[in-house]
């Protein structure tokens, strides 16, 4: 047998092509078995003994191809290294093959470091905290660094010269690179700002009217910020619009535990007057007016007592007024009301009169920021407040309709309502 080998060996050196070309095959022959023996042993070995553990199956680390992209590194080697034991070869194709499997092994590294990154990027959204302070656009930047350096080296494995030599010349091509990368610059100096000053987290609600924004973000990245919109369409904002651009962050209404109602009835203006004793009878009646209307009856009864003489003149006496009465009736109404922040501001105001009435704003805050709850509050308050008002003979106005008319031509017809 042994003298059959050397036989064999003796008769391959007397023809060296064909020597070569059967080294040549071994080669690929042992690269592709190599090959399959780490992803076929060695990685599905890995995968079976460390897929049950927590962190492999939170950081999805099998999805991620991280052991498979670093498993192409073992063929590439072989075929690096046994290359250049082959004789008979030309010199050209050895470098050709060497400077190839070079750059596919620093591809093959930059790839895996990229996935790595990726997994750090999952395994932090897991903690509690992630939503304020997210990494995703340090971590796009590192890896653009990364692909950078990456492609520098394998222009350079390619060509078969130093990088230094094309680190050298990034100098002149400074002011191309930072017209080509003029949006990540921007985009990475707005993402420290943001991190930094607390500006947007995952999870608020945001309005931006100009770009057709509002509603809750759910992704910051490097380049763009996507914000889910209340119809459940998807916009996605540069990242610089942020520190640009005005925009309204509803997290501070979010974190005080409740919701703003601003809002106004618009009275008849004509319907203002003094309460006539009978009214006030009869306003006297309501539980949440009780207490005021004592007090005020006590306070005007003083009053004009102490004028006297000039009491008799009805224009120097102080009166309640039913829009007076009706604030005080509103403010006792959202005091007792359950649904009603009793810890933040309140107000019931005028404001100034309009060509559409008297607006009566009630400015408080409901116990909830739920917006279905919210908004069921604020027309149960409303709904109340329309209905109370002929209590206190006054009318919300409202632009004359066609009914209207046609009430107003009856009447002029016929002399009595139809």
């Amino acid at each position: 047998m042994q003298q059959e080998l050397a036989n064999a060996l003796e008769w391959l050196q007397q023809h060296p092509d064909l020597y070569t070309a059967i080294a040549l095959a071994a080669l690929v022959v042992a690269a592709m078995l190599c090959n399959w023996l780490v992803k076929r042993v060695l990685v599905r070995g890995l995968h079976l003994v460390a897929g049950n553990t927590r962190l492999w199956r939170v950081a999805h680390i099998r999805e991620s191809g991280v052991i498979k992209r670093l498993s192409n590194i073992v063929p590439a080697l072989i075929l690096s290294n046994g290359i250049r034991v082959i004789e008979g070869l030309p010199e050209s194709l050895v470098t050709i093959v060497t400077n190839v499997c070079s750059a596919f092994i620093v591809l093959t590294v930059a790839l895996a470091i990229n996935a790595i990154l990726n997994i750090i990027n999952t395994l932090y959204q897991r903690r509690p905290d992630a939503h304020q302070r997210p990494i995703k656009g340090y971590i796009q930047v590192i890896q653009i660094v990364i692909s950078l350096v990456a492609l520098i080296l394998i222009i350079a494995a390619l060509i078969d010269r130093s990088p230094v030599i094309l680190l050298s010349g990034l100098g002149a091509m400074a002011a191309v690179l930072m017209l080509i990368f003029q949006d990540t610059i921007l985009s990475l100096v707005a993402s420290i700002q943001i991190s930094s000053n607390d500006i947007v987290r995952v999870g608020d609600w945001i309005e931006m009217p100009q770009l057709n924004a509002d509603g809750d973000v759910i992704d910051i990245a490097l380049h763009m910020v996507k914000v889910q919109n209340w119809d459940k369409t998807i916009t996605s904002i540069p990242t610089r619009r942020f520190i640009t651009d005005p925009f309204k962050n509803w997290r501070g209404m979010q974190e005080c535990g409740g919701r703003r109602i601003k809002r106004s009835l618009f009275l008849d203006q004509s319907s203002i007057h003094f309460l006539s004793a009978d009214e006030l009878a009869h306003l006297q009646q309501m539980k949440l007016l009780k207490q005021y209307l004592s007090d005020k009856n006590t306070e005007v009864s003083q009053w004009n007592k102490a004028l006297a003489g000039d009491a008799e003149v009805q224009a120097n006496t102080r009166r309640l007024t039913n829009i007076g009465t009706l604030r005080a009736y509103i403010e006792n109404y959202l005091k007792h009301h359950p649904d009603i922040h009793q810890q933040m501001t309140q107000l019931v105001r005028q404001l100034a009169p309009t060509a559409e009435g008297l607006p009566i704003e009630i400015y408080c805050f409901t116990t909830t920021i739920s917006w279905g709850r919210y908004e069921g509050i604020q027309s149960d308050i409303f709904d109340h407040m329309l209905a109370i008002l002929p209590e206190f003979g006054l009318r919300v106005y409202q632009h004359p309709s066609g009914a209207d008319m046609r009430e107003l031509r009856h009447q002029s017809l016929f002399g009595q309502p139809s």
